[in-house]
Parts: structure tokens; C-alpha cells; sequence
């Protein structure tokens, strides 16, 4: 089959569619995520902007809140909710959109000010998975599609997977990293993280499931409006296919654990193989993010 967009681009352009709708060191805890300690920030224009804190490990340890973040695009951000996330002290964002989706939803701080923006100019367009003939896709083909692109994304995304954890592991944190929605890059992105620091996998799935709670609301709010043919394009599909590709899907998430699990040595062995994180880097970076 003749494939022409990926799945990365085709959330950019879903989302740009809808209506109006260095040294390492001891990473802090501050007093205002200490305060807070809120799974969704109580941002005006976040979306799927979320606190990784609070998730029980394994071992009976818990993840730290204010310190990993999960996001969607932050172009909505207000002036209030920069303040409010300045306060919060991120200094990292590992951004997954390609450089259309950027041009199309930049960040919101001002040149020179903000977080270090860590991101890829890559082409979502051209490395996977949608036909040339929107119109002829179903509810069941756009499911397939999406819960082939998770596995995909652990080898496409894994150099800007392995940054992060390189950032991680360099105490660059409170960090933050976001696609488009927050759901699938950013998706595969938490469950590698959680999975690395010891979360139950049923922890890691009932998380990437919460988009599904988070996203609409956002996308109800958003000031963005819909772009060029593409997001006409995604508007012109059926309801039903709409949903299947904007939902995040327990399918969709199994099948990158399924591809975790066929590596050699299973998730700890790709997080290992691929992610550079060997017993002494889990070992600490679990130090720095748990209490």
C-alpha cells in the first residue's frame, strides 16, 4: 500500500482541524509542585498538560511530583499559565512535533526566554501511515493504522526518546515533552519513562488513558482553527474515524508494550539496547525521580 502521511503528522493536522473547540545534580522538589500536586495543571490554554507525580513503582517508591510533565501543544498557553509553569521552574521541553506542526503551533515564549526547546526537523509527512484516499478509510482501518504506528514510533522517535532521557539523567528537570495531542508520541514517551522507573504497566496504561478524559475539553477551548487541505481533509471523514484516530485506544498502547516485550530482554532490554539506560543510569535515574 502507497502510505504518504504519518501518524504524528496526521494528530498535527487533526488537531489543527478542530474547530473552536550539565553536570548532574539533585533535582528539587518545589514548594509550588509540593502545593499543587495535581495530575492536570490548572492551566487556561493547556492541552492534556500533565503531572507525571504521584505513580506508585513496583518496589512501593513513588514517582516525584513537579519534576516530569506530559503535554500537548502549547500554543494556547496564556500569559497567566506561562507564569504559573515559570514558577513551577521547567527549564527542559522535548518537543516531538515535526517542523510543520511548530510553524503551525509554535511555543508561546518569547525568543530567548522559557525553557531549553529540544526538537528534530524532521518531515512527519513522509515516514508512515496514511493513505493517499482519506475518503476511503473506515473506523476499523484507522484503528489498525494507529495501533501500528505505536510500535513504529519506539525505533522512528527513539534518538529524541534517548535525549530526553539523556536530559533526565543530567538533572534537566522539571522537564517537559509534547507532541501535538499528548497522546502518542508524547504516549510512547511516558510509558518508556514510567516503565524505566519501575510504574506497574497497568499504572503506565491507565495514564496514557486519562488523554481520553483531558483532551476533549482542551480541544473545546482551543484558539487554533482549522488550517489548509489536510485539516479540511481530516474535518471531511466520517465522526467515526475521526474518533478512532483522535482516541487514545488500549490497543493502541498495548501494541508498543507488545513490541517492548518481543526485544530481547522485553522493555528492560530495549530501555537498555536503545535508550542507553543500563542498570547504573536506571539505578540513578530512578535516585533523582523518586522518593
Amino acid at each position: 500500500m502507497n502510505w504518504r502521511f504519518s501518524a504524528g503528522a496526521l494528530l498535527g493536522l487533526a488537531l489543527i482541524a478542530q474547530p473552536a473547540i550539565h553536570s548532574p545534580a539533585k533535582v528539587p522538589v518545589t514548594t509550588a509542585a509540593r502545593a499543587a500536586h495535581q495530575r492536570l495543571l490548572p492551566l487556561e490554554g493547556g492541552r492534556n498538560f500533565r503531572d507525571l507525580g504521584g505513580y506508585r513503582t513496583a518496589d512501593g517508591r513513588t514517582v516525584k511530583w513537579g519534576l516530569l510533565f506530559r503535554s500537548g501543544s502549547m500554543v494556547d498557553l496564556t500569559a497567566g499559565d506561562l507564569g504559573y509553569l515559570n514558577k513551577l521552574g521547567i527549564r527542559t521541553i522535548c518537543d516531538y512535533r515535526d517542523h510543520n506542526e511548530r510553524k503551525a503551533e509554535p511555543t508561546p515564549w518569547a525568543e530567548g526566554t522559557g525553557p531549553a526547546v529540544f526538537a528534530d526537523d524532521y518531515d512527519g509527512m513522509s515516514i508512515g501511515l496514511m493513505p493517499k484516499d482519506m475518503s476511503k478509510i473506515t473506523p476499523e482501518a484507522a484503528a489498525k493504522m494507529m495501533a501500528t504506528s505505536y510500535p513504529m514510533m519506539l525505533k522512528t522517535f527513539a534518538p529524541q526518546y534517548k535525549r530526553m532521557f539523556a536530559q533526565l539523567l543530567a538533572g534537566q528537570a522539571p522537564l517537559a515533552f509534547n507532541c501535538s495531542a499528548g497522546k502518542d508520541r508524547t504516549g510512547v514517551s511516558a510509558a518508556l519513562l514510567l516503565t524505566a522507573l519501575g510504574v506497574p504497566r497497568e499504572t503506565v496504561i491507565q495514564d496514557y488513558l486519562l488523554t481520553n478524559q483531558y483532551l476533549p475539553a482542551a480541544l473545546a477551548k482551543a484558539k487554533t482553527r482549522p488550517s489548509e487541505a489536510t485539516g479540511k481533509a481530516f474535518m471531511a471523514l466520517p465522526p467515526a474515524v475521526q474518533a478512532a484516530f483522535m482516541k487514545a485506544d488500549r490497543a493502541y498502547i498495548e501494541a508498543a508494550f507488545k513490541a517492548l516485550d518481543a526485544h530481547r530482554g522485553g522493555a528492560m532490554g530495549y530501555l537498555k539496547d536503545e535508550m542507553g539506560l543500563d542498570k547504573p543510569r536506571i539505578a540513578k535515574l530512578r535516585a533523582l525521580y523518586l522518593d
